[in-house]
């Protein structure tokens, strides 16, 4: 995946997002009548909830990209090492950095899940 490729799914998470919150926002819907229409696929405010991702599966993604990124930075070495006169040294320290800057993101972000899960369980019933 390239830089512009991965910006425009952060932006299209962002957009849900914020969709998603303005129409918890809204008063027309109660929130778990809101909750279950969405999970159900139904329509909710004139919009159609046609995609399901969940948590799960948008973190699979996330963890999918890092890998790819990693890869593909592997590659690029081997090919680099092995002489391929058309990978240049640039390419591979770019890779090298996305890959690394991929994988502490990814990191961070289990650490405050696991974090967020500690505070959870923690919590006095």
């Amino acid at each position: 995946m390239n830089g512009v490729t991965d910006r425009v799914d952060i932006n299209q998470l962002l957009t849900q997002m914020r969709d998603i919150r303005g129409q918890m926002q809204t008063p027309s819907m109660q929130a778990p009548d809101l909750a279950s229409a969405v999970s159900e696929g139904r329509e909710v405010d004139g919009v159609q909830s046609s995609e399901r991702t969940g948590f799960a599966d948008m973190l699979k993604k996330a963890v999918d990209s890092v890998n790819e990124t990693q890869m593909q930075s592997s590659s690029l070495q081997r090919a680099f090492e092995m002489g391929d006169p058309e990978v240049d040294i640039t390419q591979v320290m770019i890779q090298m950095q996305k890959a690394s800057v991929s994988f502490e993101a990814m990191t961070q972000v289990r650490n405050r899940l696991v974090s967020a899960y500690q505070d959870i369980m923690n919590m006095p019933i």
